[in-house]
Parts: structure tokens; C-alpha cells; sequence
């Protein structure tokens, strides 16, 4: 589609790729200039941008609405239901199994978890799921999973609740036929499960919308922090340390530590993974 678009400058990007990392922490290093040149050109057709220089004008001074348009071109939604089942696994076996018993004994049947960067929302239905087989007592706690991401787009789709087998292929079979009905090939979630869950848009970088993310038990940013630099990694974590309940989880990406952005956390190793308390 863009053999015929004449390759951009790398000193054209740079501005590009600064005001990206303004608006979203979301830091590309110049070995990866192709990834946001090929997302340029194509952005640059959609607006009939003549120039790179044309183009950034309009990101700068077109009120959000094509700076958001590029940011949902950028990020990639690559997910699906029971992602890193072993790290599953410990939040359901483990660290949800600790910290309901205390929230028992405190009498305190409210239960909070953020999927930040939720995508398309699979993760955040998982976390309804197991919670649901996990908690003898169900029926007692008020559940409350609040999705957020960045891309509308995206978020939109989460809301649909609708999913190709793609998306489902490491559901358990009984999960499956439990939580989702089948049409045409199409794989749906149940109400019992979306009415459950909140999707809303936020980025991680803007600290008043993060000060609103309050009374947390749980937040899981998985595969978040690898596309940021350390400054905003720094102040994601932050943000989310702030989010969450005395003695709240993290969860994070297999490849991912807050060790060196915070020492506010307590590292926890449970069987299976890693998470980091509050």
C-alpha cells in the first residue's frame, strides 16, 4: 500500500516520535523508526498531508484528534483470554486467596481490580472468569474490574465482547462453555461476566486522570512498561502505587520489575511468578 511513498528522514521523525513520547510515555528508539514511519505514511494519506512538516503542524495544532488517530495506529493489541496462564495462576491461586481471607476477616466484601492497557478486553473478562472459580463465596463480593486503555478504537471493541478463535484457543473448555456462547463461530461473553467489568479511556500519562484511579486491590499493566522510557515507567508505577489499596498487588509483564522505579513495593514470589505489594 505504501510501496510508492518516498521513505522520511529520520531527522523528520524525531519530532514525531518526541511528541509521542510527550503525549504517552511511549518512547521509540531510532532502530525502530520504521514501525512509526510506516504509520506516519499511512496517517499522512488518510489527513492528504503533503509533507512530514504539513503532518506534524497538524499534530500540534490539531486539538488531540490526529495525535490520537496516530497513537491508535501505533500501539499494538496483540492479546487473548488467559494470557501467561502461570501468572494467572498465582494471582487466583495465591495472592487473591491472601488477600480475600484478610478482607474477610475485616468484614470488607469489596473487591477492585484495573487492567491498565486492557486492549481489546480480553484480560480483564479473564480476571472476572477466574475470580468467579475461585471464590467459594462468590455471591458475597461486590466485584468491580475497570478496563482502561489509551485507543478507543480498541476500547469499543472491548465493549463489544466478541472474539474470533483466535482469541479464545487457551480458554479451558469448560470456561469456555461456561462463560461465552458461540455465534456462528463468533465467541461472545456472557453478561454474568461483562456486567462485571468498566472500560474506560485513559492515558497512563496523564496524571489528573490518573489521580482518579483510586481504592485498587488489584491492578494488572502487563507488557505496558517495555514501550515507555525510564522517566515515564517511573511515573506509571508511581501512579499506580497510588491507585491501589494498602497491601494491593501488581502484576506485571514476564519481563518487566518496578525494582529499579520503586522501592515503594514489596516483591512477592508465589509459586508460579512474581508480583509486588503495597
Amino acid at each position: 500500500m505504501f510501496a510508492s511513498s518516498p521513505p522520511i528522514e529520520i531527522s523528520e521523525l524525531v519530532p514525531i516520535r518526541d511528541l509521542i513520547l510527550e503525549q504517552t510515555g511511549m518512547f521509540f528508539e531510532e532502530k525502530k523508526f520504521y514501525f512509526i514511519e510506516k504509520r506516519v505514511q499511512k496517517r499522512m494519506q488518510a489527513t492528504n498531508s503533503t509533507s512530514v512538516r504539513e503532518y506534524y503542524r497538524l499534530l500540534k495544532l490539531g486539538g488531540g484528534d490526529e495525535i490520537g488517530q496516530l497513537i491508535e495506529e501505533l500501539t499494538t493489541n496483540e492479546t487473548y483470554f488467559y494470557r501467561n496462564i502461570p501468572q494467572l495462576q498465582s494471582f487466583a491461586e495465591e495472592a487473591l486467596q491472601l488477600l480475600v481471607e484478610e478482607k474477610r476477616k475485616a468484614g470488607d466484601y469489596r473487591l477492585r481490580i484495573w487492567s491498565a492497557a486492557c486492549s481489546s478486553g480480553e484480560e480483564p473478562y479473564t480476571l472476572v472468569m477466574l475470580i468467579k472459580e475461585h471464590l467459594h463465596d462468590f455471591a458475597r463480593w461486590k466485584l468491580e474490574v475497570v478496563g482502561t486503555d489509551i485507543d478507543t478504537k480498541i476500547i469499543a471493541k472491548a465493549q463489544m465482547a466478541t472474539y474470533d478463535e483466535r482469541s479464545v484457543k487457551d480458554v479451558p473448555p469448560v470456561v469456555l462453555n461456561k462463560y461465552f456462547e458461540n455465534q456462528g463461530g463468533r465467541h461472545r461473553v456472557r453478561p454474568e461476566v461483562t456486567n462485571l467489568v468498566q472500560f474506560h479511556h485513559l492515558n497512563l500519562m496523564d496524571r489528573y486522570a490518573m489521580r482518579r484511579m483510586q481504592g485498587f486491590d488489584f491492578a494488572f499493566c502487563r507488557n505496558v512498561l517495555i514501550y515507555f522510557d525510564e522517566d515515564s515507567r517511573k511515573k506509571v508505577v508511581n501512579g499506580i502505587y497510588d491507585a491501589l489499596n494498602p497491601g494491593g498487588f501488581i502484576f506485571l509483564g514476564h519481563s518487566e520489575s518496578v525494582g529499579k522505579l520503586s522501592g515503594a513495593f514489596k516483591l512477592v514470589k508465589f509459586q508460579k511468578s512474581l508480583s509486588y505489594r503495597k
